[in-house]
């Protein structure tokens, strides 16, 4: 089976690929039939020497019935060689098992903070009810007590 892919040249962290068509259990970087184009993804977006393709030769061997790979898909839609049915991925943007975990916790944690805070506040309630009532009681007491002295004055 032929195989439109990349094949990588260029140095360590500095790629450069060749868009060869070769059969598809050959290595990456190994035998291929021929070179139709090539992909410098360090150039801008924007730039013409991103990529080069020889459209003739890529026509050819899509006639022929080359299979291209993803990355080389998106060129040929580019190129207008072949239409490229947009995937979606809905897994993508869904966090993983430990990043579910870690939000899982943080609203244990919020909620543990939250009924602390109530309770806290439930408490300073209390104490104020209870503060309140005992500066009120010593005055009743204090008149309490006032009234048997008048009382025994009198006498």
């Amino acid at each position: 089976m032929l195989a439109i892919r990349l094949a990588r040249g260029g140095a360590k962290k500095r790629p450069y690929y060749r868009i060869v068509v070769a059969d598809s259990r050959n290595a990456r970087d190994g035998k291929f039939l021929e070179k139709i184009g090539t992909y410098n993804p360090l150039e801008p977006k924007d730039s013409p020497e991103r990529v080069k393709l020889d459209q003739e030769r890529a026509a050819h061997w899509l006639g022929v019935g080359a299979q291209p790979t993803d990355r080389v898909a998106r060129f040929l839609d580019v190129a207008g060689l072949r239409v490229r049915k947009a995937g979606v991925n809905l897994k993508k943007g869904e966090p993983g098992s430990a990043a579910k975990e870690r939000v899982e916790e943080r609203a244990k944690k919020a909620q543990a903070a939250v009924k602390a805070q109530a309770d806290a506040e439930e408490a300073a309630r209390e104490a104020a009810q209870v503060a309140a009532a005992a500066a009120a009681a010593p005055a009743e007491v204090v008149a309490a007590a006032e009234e048997p002295a008048t009382e025994t004055a009198q006498a």
